[in-house]
């Protein structure tokens, strides 16, 4: 996947400025590919319908994936009669890159893209865009899949799309409704975050921007359209289903793997009221919990059965002391991705360390345990020392969590608010991280990384 961008907070979201500027406040794209005989009818009916409907300026870009008919010299005219219209010539095929190309060099400051057989009516255009412009949402989707929604097509393409959005729910979580409907708009600064990060040129790009634009936690905001299928549609039902599903696997594994950093998208504070920190209240506390029990029974249940295990073959403080660490480290692992959020391999190493030292405060409990019960009642039955130990598990826990939260995982949006108190930094010292924590006062690491940002420069067509 793409790492080279450089990253930053998003912009909060704002009413986009109503005064005239130089550059027009949407800029609709159109990719082709040998379209010489369906560009120019639809070039000047969407022209005619913004110039009538839309209250703001606007242009048109013909983005021509290196066609081999007349394309080119149907899109030099249109350029040359309509000035809200210009036309870009790309040497290589495929969607993805027109869109990147186009939107990359674009100044204005809504883009949206739509396929030039118009299958989606154009009434749904403004309620596109309108949400981009007012700050509401970050991206807009025509939906085919909406219960409000008038579509007239084939089965074979209602069951391919309703299964393609069935795979994309469950396989990468996706709450939108429909992916692959050519009828969307992005806020330019929000493109300027996500394009490095998209890698694919062809049809999965859109539904690739979607992903990782849910995952940043971007709003997406989707549109009931009115679509009538095209039956001289020139696309390969199964080379782009096979695409898809090959993108689908590569965008699915990066995000298992945490080789997508997009919690470097920050969202700027009080644009998302989950943002906002009340004094006293811990960001996420709820959730959290939720998941540090649900990851504790599992690593408990584990545990437990470790420890029957190895007990058949070791003393019970061995037997303990193996089973305890092999789980600990489960147990981090599955916490840092599930409860606390914390993607990628950076710091995956001091985590396990500072892990092991909250396993040793663990071992200590339940290993004093089994000792006093040892003392106590000499040679105690199995189900007796497994009775002990979850007692001191339970005892161990809630000082687990709060270790975890305070000091291995804290809370990052706290760093600016230690900063002004002093210089201070108490990640470094569990017993201040754990005060901390009872307190409220969480700390957090503050760090940032930045990539130095790449592009590739395309040539426009010369009128």
């Amino acid at each position: 996947m793409r790492t080279d961008t450089s990253w930053g907070t998003l912009p909060a979201r704002e009413h986009l400025p109503v005064e005239v500027t130089e550059a027009p406040v949407l800029d609709v794209t159109i990719p082709v590919y040998n379209e010489e005989r369906d560009l120019e009818p639809c070039v000047r009916r969407l022209h005619g319908h913004l110039a009538r409907t839309f209250p703001y300026s606007f242009r048109i870009t013909i983005a021509d994936n290196a066609s081999t008919d007349r394309t080119p010299e149907v899109s030099a005219r249109l350029d040359a009669e309509l000035p809200e219209v210009r036309a870009y010539r790309l040497e290589q095929k495929g969607r993805g890159r027109a869109l990147r190309t186009v939107w990359s060099h674009s100044d204005s400051p809504v883009l949206a893209y739509m396929d030039v057989d118009l299958s989606t009516d154009l009434n749904a255009l403004l309620p596109l865009v309108a949400p981009l412009i007012s700050g509401h949402s970050e991206l807009a989707i025509g939906s085919r899949l909406s219960r409000s929604s008038r579509v007239v097509r084939g089965p074979k393409r209602e069951f391919i799309s309703r299964a393609y959005n069935l795979i994309l729910k469950s396989s990468l979580s996706a709450r939108f409704s429909d992916a692959q409907c050519g009828f969307k708009a992005i806020r330019r600064d929000v493109a300027q975050r996500l394009l490095p990060m998209v890698e694919d040129t062809g049809w999965f790009f859109d539904t690739e921007l979607l992903v990782l634009a849910e995952r940043a936690g971007l709003r997406i905001h989707e549109v009931p359209v009115d679509w009538i299928d095209d039956p001289d549609s020139t696309v390969n039902i199964i080379s782009t289903a096979t695409e898809d599903l090959k993108g689908v696997w590569r965008v699915g594994r990066a995000l298992a793997v945490g080789a997508l950093p997009l919690d470097r998208l920050a969202r700027p504070f009080g644009d998302d009221p989950r943002d906002r920190r009340l004094p006293g209240v811990p960001g996420g506390l709820a959730r959290q919990l939720v998941g540090f029990c649900v990851v504790g029974a599992l690593s408990t249940l584990f545990y437990l059965l470790l420890y029957s295990l190895f007990r058949a073959t070791a003393s019970p403080q061995l037997a303990n002391a193996a089973a305890l660490l092999v789980s600990a480290i489960a147990n981090t692992a599955a916490n840092r991705r599930l409860t606390f959020g914390v993607r990628g391999r950076d710091g995956a190493v001091r985590h396990q360390a500072q892990g092991l030292v909250v396993f040793a405060i663990g071992l200590a409990l339940t290993s004093g345990s089994l000792a006093a019960l040892d003392a106590a009642s000499g040679s105690p039955a199995h189900s007796t020392e497994l009775a002990v130990l979850i007692a001191a598990n339970l005892a161990a826990t809630v000082l687990r969590f709060l270790l975890l939260r305070a000091w291995v995982f804290p809370d990052r949006r706290a760093d600016d608010l230690l900063r002004t108190d002093g210089p201070t930094d108490p990640s470094t010292d569990p017993s201040t991280a754990l005060s901390g924590a009872l307190s409220g006062d969480l700390p957090g690491d503050g760090s940032t990384d930045s990539h130095a940002d790449s592009a590739a420069l395309y040539s426009r067509n010369a009128r």
